[in-house]
């Protein structure tokens, strides 16, 4: 805007010798031109203020053809109204008025103006309007990048896991046999962990990413198997599922992750407060639910690294149709993830 002023001023300077030359006097001589000049800053300032602020809103939120026509049209109309004032305001008379400017030339003169600022206030909006929009690209591409780089980088850690996995299943297979003969319950121990280690190895994945939910749910009723097998089956844990699973899909390790963090920080042999492990299906949802009392004396340190990453997968795969509440409260933690299109 300044140097739209500056630009205004030395054309005015510039051609009042010409004005002189044909016995007219410039316009900064003139009366009353200091008034006219405060009083077309302050206008042009508000003028510009308004229309750039609305033309930009209407671009950044795609406008109807509608609401640039009621916004064109105010800025027309003050602009007319800012004429007419500064021609009130303007000390010219009558007769070298009468003379020299013609209704006509008027007109034509309230016509440029109107056109010209309402132009260069549409031209500016436009040119800000396209410079954030190449920024809020810029940031979703790097975000969209990083996002592919962590997963990019889980994926990389996954296949590390898989280190020999068939040579580790055979060795588990063949301990399993071998036991049989003198305990059932380390050769159901070695069963379960086999069965364990084969789905977290596996790669029998669809295409998005997803794994069966039964195979997910037999997961984790494996993983409550081996840690009852651990406590000499004095583990006070309930799992309860209900609804329809055949042909469900969920992104793998997530009801684990949450599972294995209750056994971690729980005290599993509260039998007044046993850990609560519900799942429900829906149509196209699910809801899962865990609870646990928290154990006491020394805590294990937790890094939190399971759930944040959790999160981010979720985030990934499910985007705004997912919800991961969880309550850390003084003496039970509570999770709950609600997820509303599998």
């Amino acid at each position: 805007m300044i140097g739209i002023y500056t630009l205004f001023f030395l054309i005015n300077f510039a051609v009042s010798g010409f004005l002189v030359s044909m016995k007219t006097r410039p316009s900064y001589l003139r009366p009353n031109y200091l008034l006219l000049t405060a009083v077309s800053i302050i206008f042009h300032s508000f003028f510009l203020y308004f229309s750039l602020n609305q033309l930009y809103k209407l671009l950044s939120t795609r406008g109807k053809a509608l609401q640039y026509m009621g916004t064109f049209s105010l800025m027309v109309l003050s602009y007319l109204v800012y004429l007419l004032i500064s021609d009130k305001i303007s000390s010219v008379s009558q007769e070298e008025f009468a003379q020299k400017i013609t209704p006509g030339v008027i007109f034509i003169s309230y016509t440029i103006s109107i056109i010209l600022f309402s132009a260069l206030a549409f031209f500016v909006a436009y040119i800000v309007y396209l410079v954030d929009a190449k920024k809020q690209r810029n940031i979703l591409e790097k975000q969209k990048t990083e996002l592919e780089i962590e997963k990019a980088n889980a994926n990389l850690n996954f296949l590390k896991a898989q280190i020999n996995p068939h040579f580790l299943h055979n060795t588990l297979n063949y301990l399993y046999a071998k036991s049989i003969p003198y305990s059932e319950e380390l050769s159901e121990g070695i069963l379960t962990l086999s069965e364990i280690m084969r789905y977290a190895l596996s790669d029998n994945l669809s295409k998005d990413g997803k794994a069966m939910l039964k195979d997910e749910i037999e997961h984790v009723r494996n993983v409550i198997r081996i840690n009852q097998l651990r406590f000499s089956n004095n583990l006070k844990v309930s799992f309860d599922v209900k609804g329809v699973i055949n042909g469900k899909k969920i992104i793998p390790f997530v009801l684990i992750t949450i599972v294995e963090n209750a056994f971690k920080h729980g005290d599993v042999k509260s039998s007044e407060h046993p850990i609560e492990i519900f799942l429900e299906i829906g149509d196209n949802t699910l809801y899962f639910y865990s609870r646990n009392k928290k154990k006491t004396g020394p805590k294990e340190i937790s890094t939190g690294i399971g759930l944040d990453n959790i999160r981010k997968r979720l985030e990934l795969a499910y985007e705004k149709d997912y919800v991961l509440d969880i309550r850390d409260e003084q003496d039970f933690y509570t999770t709950r993830l609600s997820i509303y299109h599998l």
